[in-house]
């Protein structure tokens, strides 16, 4: 039986597949591994089914061993690994599509009203026994219904954004490297630069990859481009913001609200963020759902399947 290594505790189900199949070297104590441990842990693999929190940069990648077929990530963004260094070495490379649009999407929506509402200051205030007061002016938060919603990166997460949005009443617009087919797009304006969407987004939602022409790519000239008032929705990833930016046009009632789920430095995030009243938080966990982490895992697998029956994967990214 092949060697698998699986990096990260996945659940019960994934589990039981993956031992039926392979010889498999399981992290039950679910550790981060340092990049010492991580390459010590794939001498003896011939496959490995990372997470986002390991990370296959190119000397990673030059220590594996030749046995290594396949890394099969636990995830759809493979910003985490070198996919240059992987094909120079021989090893291919998949990730998980498809799966996880819904579960995302629901987070996206949660931390869009949850900002819009003021989620996290009305939860403290009752947690903290501080609620000792009513008036009509008391916790005035903003609507969604009816608003423009902006949609950076119209990919499946996108689509599925834009749908539960259109749910609220809510017009659809979007930026993508490409126009939808109008079948997908379903009557959202398309916005051939980022410049444009921004202009016209009373909420701003990020379901892009991070790439090196997207990273950092929400500066303080983006922010300042939205509608005073705006409310920033960030569920894709934490490298495609500048946080200080951020800060900024959140201290200064430019942005009235955000709702993040990533941020540039994972797990903790970002103090300057976490001190402030107008964001509502989550620890990425936007696929963090019993349903999507089994079809995660049974992706992965079906993935390394295909490499050891001598098929083609059908998520391969490298």
């Amino acid at each position: 039986m092949p060697r698998l290594l699986i990096t990260r505790r996945l659940t019960d189900a994934v589990h039981e597949r993956a031992a039926r199949d392979y010889e498999c070297h399981f992290n039950m104590e679910d550790r981060v591994f340092s990049k010492a441990e991580l390459i010590a842990a794939c001498q003896e693999a011939d496959a490995v089914i990372p997470c986002h929190s390991e990370h296959f940069d190119a000397e990673v990648i030059a220590a594996l061993p030749a046995r290594l077929k396949v890394i099969a990530n636990h995830s759809v963004g493979t910003d985490h690994c070198d996919l240059a260094a992987a094909k120079a070495h021989g090893v291919i490379v998949t990730n998980t599509p498809d799966v996880l649009s819904d579960a995302t999407a629901e987070i996206a929506m949660l931390c869009m009203l949850g900002a819009a509402r003021r989620g996290s200051e009305g939860d403290r205030m009752v947690r903290e026994g501080r609620w000792d007061f009513w008036s009509p002016a008391f916790m005035v938060g903003r609507q969604v219904t009816g608003k423009r919603l902006g949609i950076v990166g119209m990919g499946r997460v996108g689509q599925v954004m834009a749908e539960r949005g259109r749910g609220f009443g809510m017009e659809i617009h979007y930026h993508n490297r490409r126009p939808l087919d109008p079948a997908l797009a379903k009557g959202a304006v398309f916005h051939d630069t980022l410049e444009s969407l921004l202009a016209v987004s009373d909420v701003l939602s990020l379901h892009c990859p991070t790439t090196p022409e997207t990273t950092g790519m929400m500066d303080a000239a983006a922010f300042e481009r939205l509608p005073d008032g705006a409310i920033f929705v960030n569920t894709a990833r934490g490298a495609l913001v500048d946080e200080a930016a951020l800060v900024a046009a959140l201290r200064s009632g430019k942005l009235f609200a955000a709702g993040l789920d990533v941020f540039r430095d994972e797990p903790g995030g970002n103090p300057e963020i976490s001190a402030l009243e107008n964001v509502f938080l989550l620890p990425h966990i936007g696929s963090a759902t019993t349903e999507t982490r089994d079809a995660m895992g049974f992706r992965a697998l079906d993935n390394v399947d295909a490499v050891f029956a001598g098929r083609e994967p059908g998520d391969r990214v490298a």
